[in-house]
């Protein structure tokens, strides 16, 4: 059945079959998608992480369908229903809505109007009013089913009880809901009108985020995802009541067309109350829950898709290297948390200062910063931006301002940091083992220091969920948000690789193959027995057998090992044709640390001759020639900054620079020094059409944007892309 599956998806897919058989036998011997897409290219045609994730999602859901199936046509089977034809359409079908109506007339369900019907021996006058020919008597032939013992006490009531046996067969029928559940989508109207809580707020003057949506209809074909979560929470809350309006019209002349087309004058009035009973009250509102459900699984995994994205990106932001950083984690009335960590994210000391409200201990706080820059040589203040950051921010550039000038070619900073899930990390158990000595407001601002100096290896020890550049996460299913972020912070921490002698266990259990407690292992093997000098050492970790040193070998770097190339991301079992490419150039495994090696990719007449594979021996070449290639370098350095910009102090028409913080469908919030991010609407983002932001922009890309608004008022700034001196993506 796999061979079905394969090729399924090899067609929706483009890939070769060959390629879709290949992938499938590694997963399934237990390889991971970092490891089969770094490690696997021969066997793969070189599929990257992005398509082996979507191949591995498709066909996890078609052999549940396929298990669904059987499960399925087992149960028709034992009622004795199965015929052939039906096993066919059950065996051919491909959505799992499909199936469901196919599995509808068979499945064991609390008794209905029909069934009642039936037991009453209706079946027989239900079928006579689908049936009969002209002329035909409905009335008459009804009197033969009147019956005090089965309370069927007239010839209407006869007629009732067969309509309702009628109506629960349409219902059941699966070409009729297909059809009906299409035209819904594609001419249903989505509608919103005001709730209980929404009309009480209404009554009472007061004003709502959902204002917009208070007497709100688009079609359901086109409304977006962010449109369809924000109608979800508003329903939620009650201020919204929300319905599906089907294509009525066309759906009773379908019916009448298609359900109805055998059915004689006589008795046609009849089968058409039927048939208006089976959609008003069984179809139409299964197929409205239908396709609520849809557009909302359709805008989670947009939303899902683009806080994917986001957080690729901020993991993704350049280490900023070889800095002493302090961390101020802003507050006001328990005072600013500071924290200093060397270049290597080594906390060196920690502090309070009280310079905001209600203490504005201004000076003292001062003295205290002044110290600390002094002892430490501090290169940059990162500063939270959470409660006081605005305050805080404006004594820090008053503070550099002052500072620079006494000191004389002395260089000091200060950047704006996102500190969502600082709170969070710093109360966790992680931190109290990571930090036992350190309060939670001490940890809090070595954390905002260190995802400075190293967003991907301090922020892995935060829950995805938390770091807080999606858009209603909390409305969609947890699970599945959950699931997906893991695999994004998976594939970056693999991408980057991991130090295994500095690594902390939250980082390394992201590493191909290694578990949390395989982690743990790792790190207490490590304490106890020092750093690791080669990576074969690692089998004797607990627990780390044989298949886990496959997975997770390659991603791990040991610099000053025995072996050059274990600082490499060459995988131990290539270790032999490296050696065999240097050897063949002329170079030594010294070569490789002092940077000598090049020119080993336009080499590719080797490859055959040492019959290493293309994939695998391009590979090779670029990490001889770039041992440890950092692909976060590539990326844009943060901004950092001297002064501080007010709200007050923009005027449309300014152009200033900015750094991308988060990206809706709507748009991107970018934050231009003034504390408020200001949104670059999805309209003003190029000088062309953008079918999303993510075309466009980046998290923590650098922009030039121009003011068009401000709304000093409320906290908003209207921002544009467009005629700017840069446009990324033009």
């Amino acid at each position: 059945m796999d061979d079905k599956i394969l090729t399924i998806i090899s067609e929706e897919t483009g890939i070769r079959l060959w390629q879709a058989k290949a992938a499938a036998d590694l997963i399934d011997s237990g390889c991971t998608v970092p490891f089969i897409a770094r490690y696997r290219k021969e066997a793969t045609g070189a599929m990257d992480d992005e398509a082996l994730r979507t191949f591995d999602e498709r066909l996890r859901y078609l052999r549940n369908l396929e298990d669904r199936k059987q499960t399925i046509i087992a149960a028709i089977e034992e009622q004795g229903k199965l015929t052939d034809e039906l096993r066919s359409k059950i065996e051919d079908v491909m959505t799992a809505a499909k199936l469901e109506d196919l599995y509808r007339p068979y499945k064991p369900k609390r008794k209905t109007r029909a069934d009642i019907a039936r037991e009453k021996g209706l079946q027989g006058l239900a079928d006579y009013l689908m049936t009969a020919k002209d002329p035909a008597d409905p009335l008459r032939e009804a009197e033969k089913y009147i019956s005090e013992e089965k309370e069927v006490p007239s010839a209407e009531t006869a007629i009732a009880m067969a309509q309702d046996i009628i109506a629960g067969d349409l219902s059941d029928n699966a070409d009729l809901r297909e059809w009906i559940r299409k035209k819904t989508f594609a001419k249903g109207m989505l509608t919103c009108t005001l709730g209980a809580e929404g009309k009480k707020l209404k009554e009472e003057g007061g004003r709502s985020v959902y204002e917009n949506y208070y007497e709100f209809s688009e079609a359901v074909s086109k409304v977006p995802g962010h449109r369809v979560l924000a109608i979800n929470r508003g329903e939620k809350e009650k201020i919204l009541s929300v319905s599906v309006e089907a294509p009525e019209a066309e759906i009773a002349e379908y019916l009448g067309r298609k359900a109805l087309k055998k059915v004689c004058a006589s008795c046609r009035p009849y089968a058409e109350e039927a048939a208006a009973d089976a959609y008003k009250r069984l179809i139409a509102p299964s197929i409205a829950n239908e396709v609520r459900s849809s557009l909302s699984e359709d805008a989670e995994a947009g939303a899902i898709k683009v806080f994917g994205s986001n957080l690729e990106q901020l993991l993704m932001q350049p280490p900023l290297r070889e800095k002493t950083v302090l961390g101020w984690d802003p507050a006001f009335r328990t005072g600013c948390k500071l924290a200093v960590c060397d270049p290597t994210g080594k906390i060196l000391t920690t502090d309070v200062i009280y310079p905001t409200a209600p203490q504005n201990k201004v000076a003292e706080s001062e003295k205290v910063l002044e110290r600390l820059c002094d002892r430490y040589s501090v290169d940059v203040i990162s500063i939270g931006n959470g409660t006081a950051s605005r305050e805080s921010e404006r004594i820090a550039a008053d503070f550099i301002r002052r500072y620079v000038k006494t000191r004389r070619g002395r260089k000091l900073s200060y950047v704006i940091v996102n500190e969502a899930g600082a709170s969070v990390y710093s109360a966790s158990k992680l931190a109290s083992e990571e930090y036992p000595d350190l309060n939670v407001g001490e940890r809090s601002s070595a954390s905002i220091a260190r995802r400075l100096q190293d967003p991907l290896s301090e922020l892995v020890k935060i829950d995805p969920k938390a770091i807080g550049v999606g858009q209603y996460q909390h409305d969609m299913n947890q699970k599945r948000l959950g699931e997906a972020l893991a695999a994004v912070v998976e594939k970056c921490v693999n991408m980057v690789g991991v130090d295994l002698n500095t690594a902390s266990p939250s980082l390394l259990s992201y590493v191909s193959g290694i578990s949390r407690q395989i982690a743990g292992n790792i790190v207490a093997y490590r304490d106890e027995n020092g750093r690791f000098d080669t990576r074969k050492e690692l089998l004797k970790v607990p627990k780390l057998g044989p298949k886990a040193f496959e997975q997770c070998a390659g991603f791990l770097r040991i610099t000053g090992g025995r072996e050059v190339l274990d600082a490499t991301a060459v995988h131990p079992e290539s270790y032999d044709a490296a050696r065999a490419i240097l050897k063949e150039c002329g170079y030594e495994a010294d070569d490789i640390i002092s940077g000598r090696v090049r020119g080993l990719a336009d080499r590719k007449e080797l490859a055959e001759k040492l019959g290493i594979g293309q994939y695998t021996f391009a590979d090779i070449a670029s990490e001889l020639e770039k041992p440890g290639r950092d692909p976060r370098e590539e990326a844009q350095a943060p901004v950092l900054r001297d002064d501080v910009l007010e709200i007050s102090d923009l005027a449309p028409g300014m152009e200033l620079k900015g750094t991308v913080r988060n990206i809706v469908d709507f748009g991107a919030f970018v934050d231009i020094g003034v504390h408020q991010d200001g949104l670059v609407h999805i309209s003003e983002m190029a000088d062309r059409f953008v079918k999303h932001p993510l075309d466009v922009v980046r998290v923590g890309d650098i922009v030039d944007v121009r003011v068009l608004s401000i709304d000093e008022k409320r906290g908003k700034i209207a921002l544009s892309m467009r005629g700017t001196s840069k446009q990324k993506g033009n």
